[in-house]
């Protein structure tokens, strides 16, 4: 007995060792770990490297990061702030407090000083419809459409462009095969822009593009909807007829910041044709309607509306309901622009990074009828 209670004992005192050790990572071993953090606009350069660590002050309680950034509007600022936090939450135990802060410690020149609204709309002046994608909840192929939707749209002979806002799962970088492509930025008149990446004759924009492949993205409200705003707002769309924004499953705050600091002419809902999706989709509805938003609502998608079996393409099987989508939207008092099937097509074509609206299957030609509707509609 004796000698399992010094054993005991022994495992005891290693283990609060052990615990006072990763309770307290020196500066070195902080450091060492902040270099995971990838600068997204040189992704072959960390933020350590590039001398952007500029102080770690840490104890037992917290751990504070200072971050040097040369100039007071930097458009990336808010995704390598996130990331920084991000990344010490992942090596520090939950009992310890991560902090970020920043520093401008090097205005190289006096330049152009511009209110962020008056440079936001600067570059969106040249696009003639701006679109969000929305949805009630998540898991209806919100994406799906918006991505197919943007393909369709530039096959018509339109210039489309396409922001992923859907900051918790950013897809379209799969979707569309630019995994792993980081967007460049360039100076112009004394601001910083960032260039969106283009494929298929539409410019991609997304979260997923500055961020490692399955990095969580621990942000709060606040620092998302900044994010994305600069995401948006600071990027060199040039002249498009239509920017869509992929939308965050749900309602939220992000959503309303979105709106409200966006011009978002208006909406297009995506859901699924179960009676039990309805409250959800009236909920996305009335965001929309609700007189601090005031955007209309130019229509609904009916997604998965029926299954076809690639071996039989001419049967439907009403797996989800029958016509849901169109008594929702007689119930909403909006209009029905498409009903998209559920086939083993446009899944493929997803994960290979190549929309099924590009090809000429039915579920292409869905797409693309989806795009004629709403381009007649909005004229």
């Amino acid at each position: 007995m004796q000698n399992v209670y010094i054993v005991s004992l022994m495992l005891d005192i290693q283990c609060l060792i052990y615990m006072k050790k990763i309770l307290c990572m020196t500066k070195e071993e902080i450091i060492e770990a902040l270099k995971e953090v990838h600068h997204p606009g040189r992704s072959d350069k960390d933020i350590v490297s590039l001398g952007m660590v500029q102080s770690v002050e840490s104890n037992e309680e917290s751990v504070e990061v200072t971050l040097a950034f040369s100039k007071r509007r930097d458009p990336l600022a808010e995704y390598i702030i996130g990331s920084t936090r991000a990344c010490l939450i992942r090596h520090l135990p939950s009992s310890v407090k991560a902090e970020v802060k920043t520093v401008v410690v090097d205005e190289v020149k006096e330049k152009k000083k511009a209110n962020i609204k008056d440079l936001d709309m600067e570059q969106l002046r040249s696009v003639r419809h701006i679109i969000g994608i929305a949805s009630g909840k998540g898991g209806v192929g919100k994406s799906t459409v918006a991505v197919n939707l943007a393909c369709a749209l530039a096959r018509l002979g339109y210039k489309v462009g396409l922001a992923d806002a859907d900051v918790y799962g950013p897809s379209i970088p799969t979707m569309t095969d630019t995994e792993g492509a980081t967007p460049m930025a360039e100076e112009q008149d004394g601001k910083e822009l960032i260039i969106p990446l283009e494929k298929y004759g539409v410019k991609w924009m997304s979260i997923g593009y500055f961020a490692e492949k399955g990095q969580a993205l621990i942000w709060r409200g606040p620092m998302a909807c900044n994010a994305l705003k600069q995401m948006i707002l600071q990027v060199k769309w040039g002249d498009l007829d239509f920017l869509l924004i992929d939308m965050p499953p749900g309602t939220g705050d992000i959503h309303i910041s979105l709106i409200q600091e966006i011009p978002m002419e208006g909406a297009v809902v995506v859901t699924t044709p179960q009676t039990v999706a309805l409250a959800d989709v009236e909920k996305g509805v009335n965001m929309f309607r609700n007189p601090s938003v005031n955007r209309p609502i130019f229509g609904l998608v009916e997604n998965m509306a029926w299954f076809t079996p690639k071996e039989h393409p001419e049967e439907k099987y009403f797996i989800f309901g029958k016509d849901g989508g169109a008594k929702m939207a007689e119930d909403l008092n909006i209009d029905l622009l498409g009903r998209i099937p559920l086939v083993q097509g446009i899944r493929e074509s997803g994960d290979s990074g190549e929309p099924a609206a590009l090809g000429t299957s039915p579920d292409g030609a869905a797409f693309v009828e989806l795009a004629g509707k709403l381009a007649k509609k909005l004229g």
